[in-house]
């Protein structure tokens, strides 16, 4: 199974190598692309942002980063009916209702404009592929630390949007890791809903009424983690585990506080940048249909997947990460 993946990662990176090399320099005023992000305030999607922004510099073509400015799925539906009826070229979505934007992707897909998602998929509409985080591989990671900081006992409060897959994937990943360890349990899972204030006020209900029945907090997105390491924090609690996810400022300050287990680092510049990349492939090297299902196709033109790798990040390496999305943030684009 591992060997079947790692071949998968291999040959769907080769072609994304063979597609951006084939794109070559030239770029004309039609060319204009939008990602759709699931909520812009929030630094992980800001990330995202700014590395869409910096290919279309790079390239020289317009760019729009649009989305709701809280957790709305109708209102990055609407953002995704916008772009279209802006004439986008191509549509780069995170999402985060799979059943809800479906018919928005088919539409545009359907008017000639390529969709591909990023962080989190949506495979029952017509998007072209998915690029991100292998969040079942994620969850994996974090599921082995979690049974290692518990040393292979006790009670854990899982915080989630059940109704996103990569977080149902993540999840996964943890519930195979910890089946190795039968004595640690997850015994409630959250729907944050968007709103990290959930996390907050479950948290602080669990440290005043169950404190000496939860062991360990499981944050499979990234708002989650800092609301937990808070509350811990301002009840002067010790001696419990916190598995974060992504790596906002106030979580890896947590971490080095030692509030703060481990995170697991994704990377939305990444995303974005690479996905920005393939639009403008997918213009200038038009598939012969955008209504096919390429994932059944051995010779197809683009992948199905598009791993861009995670991290895991703790106290032993934290600085290190944070220097060097400083020496990022300074240099020159």
């Amino acid at each position: 199974m591992l060997r079947s993946r790692a071949t998968l990662y291999t040959a769907a990176v080769a072609v994304l190598l063979v597609l951006l090399l084939s794109c070559g320099g030239a770029h004309d005023s039609d060319e204009y692309f939008v990602l759709v992000s699931a909520n812009l305030q929030v630094p992980y999607w800001k990330a995202a942002g700014a590395g869409f922004t910096n290919a279309a510099l790079q390239m020289k073509v317009r760019s729009d980063f649009m989305g709701p400015q809280t957790y709305d799925p109708k209102a990055e539906r609407d953002a995704v009916d916008q772009a279209v009826q802006k004439k986008a070229t191509g549509i780069l979505l995170g999402v985060t209702d799979p059943a809800l934007l479906k018919d928005s992707i088919d539409k545009a897909v359907a008017a000639g404009v390529p969709v591909i998602t990023i962080d989190s998929d949506a495979p029952a509409s017509k998007r072209l592929f998915f690029i991100g985080t292998n969040n079942y591989q994620a969850g994996f990671t974090g599921g082995e630390r979690l049974a290692q900081e518990l040393k292979g006992k006790g009670n854990v409060v899982v915080f989630s949007m059940p109704d996103q897959s990569n977080l149902q994937e993540r999840l996964r990943g943890y519930k195979e890791a910890l089946a190795k360890t039968p004595a640690i349990k997850i015994t409630r899972v959250v729907d944050i809903q968007g709103d990290p204030r959930i996390a907050f006020d479950t948290t602080t209900q669990i440290i005043g009424k169950e404190r000496d029945k939860v062991d360990g907090f499981v944050c499979l997105e990234a708002q989650s983690g800092k609301e937990v390491a808070g509350v811990l924090n301002s009840y002067h609690v010790t001696g419990k585990v916190v598995i974060a996810m992504d790596t906002d400022q106030e979580t890896l300050d947590w971490i080095q506080k030692g509030v703060i287990a481990a995170t697991i680092a994704q990377k939305p510049y990444t995303m974005a940048f690479v996905g920005m990349q393939m639009l403008d492939t997918l213009y200038h090297h038009k598939p012969s249909s955008l209504d096919t299902d390429w994932s059944k196709d051995s010779f197809a033109p683009i992948p199905s997947f598009v791993d861009t790798g995670s991290a895991l990040i703790d106290k032993s390496n934290v600085d290190a990460f944070m220097q060097a999305g400083r020496n990022l943030n300074s240099a020159p684009k």
